[in-house]
């Protein structure tokens, strides 16, 4: 039987105000914020959601960081079995890193810090993850503190914290938790990525619908149970919650009100989150007995939490319901219908595009494998895909069925051609996807727009034809300039040496070149 939460009539049956949640909405959308979802549930029931179309109730969406918060729980249930002890350390349970760490601190490194982003670890933004190496890497990497002495959030962490579960109960973390978390909250078997071998990456890689996230942040509301069941443990719903460490000191931004077992404390006291990049937030407000969870493909993520934050405690003011709309978040545009080209179409179709650009083997070889998806979605896979050859365009009706190969896999999606979108699945990296597409004749140029509704990216494509020569332009939105600004500064924290460091986020700069190269390629002849 399906495990759903009750649905309030009004938001004011579930104790939220209608007039508060009102002025959320436009200002969410009048700010811009790319916000795909968002629910809001008191008193366990949804006082309102709302979807972005294409993205939609049925879709799982990428977690990012959220995922750290999951592997969390997995780690409550380990501990609560006794299975091991966040006193433990992690190189008598992952003897191998001996192998690659002689330094005295491994000795000192526990569970626990792992889980409160205290290990002292710091592992190179730029390491490649398609070598299936991770403890290896971890082993490798620099220490920046002896384990307990500071805060650095490490992704690694956190999948260094699947690598022991995984070692110590035999099951992967997904199988782990299927019998205590997923089905008893009527989750499906989610998808995870995983290092290529197997144990999940921990620190992201987890797809999850809304409704799915939202089931496990009301466990957080009452010590642990939903609907009455205890799920879980309500000592490790305490202490994952509370401040175990000081994080990000010296920083007046949302990241530092202190860090528990991969939650955040909020600047609203007595509240706390699950966070994600591009703003995939689960708040939760238990002084309220509520909670706000959002999907999203927001760069700047500290303006949306803002926002939402903004409007707490408005939001639980309970008040007459007041006859007021509240607004619907806008579809995403597709392209709009456009005079075709009759001719061109007549010579593409059944013709095969051939790119034989040794750029892309080049971005393969520095880990920036140009593909179908943003590179924003596979930067951290083990299987980043990539490699764009063998396309073809068939025309017909109202739309383009445009099919390709990369990596391992060939896929084909519809695309509508007269002012909407077709979905259709792919597999890319093993990773499904649903692809949300558009195409229009602009200027003799065949436009695409291509948005993943289970992921935070569009992908923009531009066909050029010149004879029997084509080139694909590439672009994404959010806009790979930017994130690659961040992911910069990122790069800079990761060398002591500051002239190093400068000198590898410039080298940064040429990753929107790589991971965006422009494709030129032929139409092979068409023989009948």
């Amino acid at each position: 039987m399906a495990i759903t939460i009750p649905r309030a009539a009004t938001p004011g049956e579930a104790g939220v105000s209608k007039k508060a949640l009102a002025e959320l909405m436009r200002e969410v959308i009048e700010s811009g914020h790319e916000l795909h979802s968002i629910m809001v549930v008191r008193h366990g029931q949804v006082a309102y959601e709302g979807y972005r179309a294409p993205y939609g109730p049925s879709f799982p969406h990428m977690l990012y960081s959220v995922s750290k918060s999951i592997t969390s729980i997995a780690v409550g249930y380990a501990v609560e079995e006794g299975r091991f002890r966040l006193e433990d350390k992690v190189a008598d349970l992952l003897p191998e890193l001996r192998d690659y760490d002689t330094h005295e601190n491994l000795e000192k490194l526990t569970v626990r810090h792992l889980i409160t982003m205290s290990a002292g670890k710091k592992i190179s933004f730029m390491v490649d993850r398609t070598k299936k190496q991770w403890i290896k890497d971890y082993g490798l990497g620099a220490w920046d503190y002896a384990p307990g002495e500071g805060f650095s959030y490490v992704n690694e962490n956190i999948y260094l914290l699947c690598a022991i579960v995984h070692r110590v109960t035999g099951a992967c973390v997904t199988d782990y938790l299927m019998p205590r978390l997923f089905e008893p909250l009527g989750i499906a078997r989610p998808y995870w990525e995983n290092d290529g071998c197997g144990v999940e990456t921990g620190g992201w890689g987890l797809f999850l619908r809304l409704e799915d996230l939202t089931k496990i942040a009301m466990c957080y509301l009452d010590e642990g149970k939903f609907q009455g069941r205890q799920v879980i443990p309500a000592h490790w719903v305490r202490e994952s919650s509370s401040k175990q460490v000081d994080s990000n000191p010296g920083s007046d931004g949302n990241g530092s009100y202190g860090y528990g077992y991969c939650f955040w404390r909020n600047k609203i006291p007595g509240s706390f989150r699950m966070d994600g990049m591009f703003g995939q937030f689960a708040l939760i407000f238990p002084e309220n007995d509520a909670c706000v969870v959002t999907n999203g493909g927001q760069l700047d993520m500290d303006a949306l939490q803002n926002t939402l934050l903004k409007y707490i405690p408005a939001l639980f003011e309970e008040c007459e319901e007041e006859d007021i709309a509240i607004p619907a978040l806008p579809a995403y545009p597709v392209l709009p219908a456009a005079p075709r080209s009759a001719a061109l179409e007549k010579q593409l179709n059944g013709r095969c595009i051939r790119f034989p650009n040794a750029v892309q083997r080049v971005a393969r070889a520095v880990g920036f494998p140009p593909g179908i998806m943003p590179a924003m979605i596979f930067f951290m896979s083990a299987d980043k895909a990539g490699g764009i050859d063998r396309v073809h365009l068939r025309f017909g009706g109202d739309r383009v069925k445009f099919s390709w190969s990369e990596g391992r896999e060939r896929n084909t999606v519809l695309c509508g051609m007269a002012g909407r979108a077709y979905k259709s699945k792919i597999t890319l990296g093993g990773v499904e996807f649903v692809l949300a597409c558009s195409a229009a004749w602009q200027d003799g140029e065949l436009h695409m727009q291509l948005r993943a509704v289970n992921s935070v990216a569009e992908r923009r494509l531009r066909f050029q034809f010149r004879g029997q020569s084509v080139r694909m332009l590439m672009s994404s939105n959010p806009d790979l300039h930017l994130m690659v600004g961040g992911a910069a500064n990122a790069v800079r924290e990761n060398f002591p040496n500051k002239a190093l460091g400068e000198l590898a986020a410039r080298m940064m700069g040429h990753v929107v070149l790589l991971a965006e190269p422009p494709h030129v390629g032929y139409m092979k002849p068409l023989f009948r």
